[in-house]
């Protein structure tokens, strides 16, 4: 019943993409309209929750009107609508451009909040989520990207009224990457290449202390120096484990 639920939802979502592509305008009617008509039928989409027809008219606006009165608030529209069509592609590119032509704007760190916000969206999969699979594998650059964005406008920015969820979504991206770093030196232990998991572990110990993750290092140190023949570090393994995780197999050995 759950695996149907999750089917239909993805049938749903596609039909909802679709359906939102339907509704686009013509170009040649969105170029006879005013810049603010264009603007207020942007803004009414938004609300509206009909982000795909909110891009073409902000699309429109900003290519035939660049220096218009709005111009500013146009791009940060089509910044937090290309993130609500899951479009990190054209989120970054927005964004980017953004920083590059108004570096002093009073809304900047809501600008790179939202970068942190479409590379996280870039390193999600919905459709992984939605199916349970576990990707915690994958290539974590955009995980990385949104760390760093948070982490610059934590320090740039510490006042913003973004930087409480900011630090909140680094830790969520700490254990991400921290987890991924688990899963190389799984893959270095099934290669018997005991030196390198033991450094991908100790690297874990190291960049990402008080994540779950931490246990996984532990556990991956303990076999690999066993198989290394190097008693002593595997004892101090040992006691950091039964330390901090009396529970853990490993701890009682």
């Amino acid at each position: 019943m759950y695996k149907f639920a999750k089917r239909t939802a993805i049938l749903l979502l596609t039909l909802s993409i679709g359906a939102c592509s339907s509704n686009d305008q013509p170009d040649d009617l969105i170029n006879q309209q005013s810049p603010e008509a264009l603007y207020n039928q942007a803004r009414t989409s938004m609300e509206l929750g009909n982000f795909a027809k909110a891009v073409r008219s902000l699309e429109g606006l900003d290519t035939r009107y660049p220096f218009g009165p709005h111009k500013t608030q146009v791009q940060l529209d089509l910044i937090y609508a290309y993130y609500k069509l899951n479009d990190p592609a054209s989120g970054i590119a927005n964004i980017d451009r953004f920083l590059r032509l108004n570096p002093t704007h009073p809304d900047i760190d809501y600008v790179y909040y939202m970068r942190g916000l479409v590379n996280m969206q870039s390193d999600s999969y919905l459709f992984h989520d939605m199916l349970d699979i576990d990707r915690t594998d994958r290539d974590p650059k955009a995980a990385m990207d949104a760390f760093k964005d948070f982490d610059r406008l934590i320090k740039a920015y510490p006042k913003s009224k973004y930087a409480a969820d900011a630090q909140k979504r680094m830790q969520f991206l700490k254990n991400r990457l921290a987890q991924y770093s688990i899963r190389v030196a799984e893959y270095y232990i099934k290669m018997n290449a005991w030196s390198a998991a033991a450094i991908r572990a100790q690297y874990v110990m190291e960049t990402f202390p008080g994540t779950p993750s931490v246990e996984q290092a532990l556990e991956v140190m303990i076999e690999a120096y066993g198989e290394l023949g190097q008693d002593k570090l595997k004892q101090h393994a040992q006691q950091v484990l039964a330390a901090n995780y009396p529970n853990n197999k490993f701890a009682k050995q």
